[in-house]
């Protein structure tokens, strides 16, 4: 029987096991089976693993990925098809998914990724050669232009930070993003853009903050600027808050993007933000056309920023470990895994 190859987590402080897992022998309707042409560590799996993000196990991680069709029960796409597709499922039928237009806030939502391998057949994650799509999951084609390393992580990072810009305040011509990582520079790519005139960036880490010139910013250090129209929170660390907020002028919007982890205690006060009449929004994830925004502003860009360069050599699906180990030394903005290596 035909099977696939799996990275298996137990949990915080077990190792991770290999596991062949039997692939399934018909789709339900709307279901696309894929084979994982290459995946990439997300600062999110890195927090599962250590235990600062819980979630059900035993399970296959990793959640950002490109692939091909191989089987298929759904119109639009063909066996061979290179694809990306959004990191959820959800039910298209809820009040989130209609009413509210917040399919990622789906009553049922299905996290690639992040489901236990008794969910379903279990081929829930990417780091393994292949993945179940579900009925209710987007699917996108992908370019033959861009790249497996391109692609990997613009179903997450990129698609998320689409989503963050996508209300600014008017005008908009002077922003902060505070953090260098994936999200921020893709963020800054993203508002230089939308010609945001002046698009400012902040990191403590030296080596990161200086890419960002590569991607449309002005890297900032210590003596941040003043009197802009929004912050993006990119970094996951709650003390940033109270001089982003500081720094806005009356009127200016504050976008919390980064801080999806339990470690995030806000000093502040609800007279900081009244007497300023800010604008506060929350960004979890996306929803299907800003994955769809993500992949074409990839299209339209591919030559203009070193996207390329933020992306380590593939590892081996077995060497996971070491791809891990890699992604926490921050050395690479991601690491890859080709399970086909």
């Amino acid at each position: 029987m035909p099977s696939a190859s799996a990275q298996i987590f137990d949990g915080p402080g077990h190792p991770l096991r290999p596991e062949r897992m039997p692939l399934p022998d018909a789709l339900a309707p709307g279901e696309v089976l894929v084979s994982i042409d290459l995946a990439t560590i997300c600062g999110s799996d890195l927090h599962t693993l250590s235990g600062l993000r819980q979630g059900p196990t035993p399970l296959v991680l990793g959640h950002e990925a490109v692939g091909h069709v191989i089987a298929l029960e759904r119109p639009g796409l063909q066996s061979g098809d290179r694809v990306s597709w959004s990191i959820a499922d959800s039910c298209g039928k809820c009040s989130a998914c209609t009413k509210h237009r917040l399919p990622e806030k789906c009553d049922i939502l299905f996290k690639y990724g992040h489901a236990d391998i008794n969910n379903g057949s279990g081929l829930n994650g990417c780091y393994a050669t292949h993945l179940l799509l579900r009925q209710g999951t987007h699917i996108a084609q992908v370019d033959d232009r861009l790249s497996d390393a391109l692609v990997a992580p613009a179903n997450c990072v990129l698609a998320t930070a689409v989503n963050a810009i996508s209300t600014l305040p008017t005008p908009c011509d002077k922003v902060l993003v505070q953090g260098a990582g994936l999200l921020g520079l893709y963020t800054c790519a993203l508002l230089a853009e939308r010609d945001v005139s002046e698009v400012y960036c902040a990191d403590i880490d030296a080596a990161r903050l200086a890419r960002a010139s590569e991607f449309g910013a002005i890297p900032t250090g210590a003596q941040q600027p003043t009197d802009l129209d929004a912050v993006f929170e990119v970094a996951g660390v709650s003390a940033l808050i109270p001089p982003g907020i500081s720094a806005l002028r009356p009127g200016g919007h504050y976008i919390f993007v980064g801080m999806v982890h339990p470690d995030t205690q806000l000093t502040l006060t609800g007279e900081q933000i009244i007497r300023k009449c800010l604008t506060i929004r929350g960004v979890h994830n996306y929803s299907p056309h800003h994955l769809d925004e993500a992949l074409a502003f990839l299209t339209r860009t591919v030559d203009r920023y070193p996207y390329l360069s933020l992306v380590s050599e593939p590892l081996p699906l077995a060497e996971l470990d070491r791809a891990i180990a890699l992604a926490e030394t921050r050395q690479h903005f991601r690491v890859s895994i080709n399970p086909n290596l």
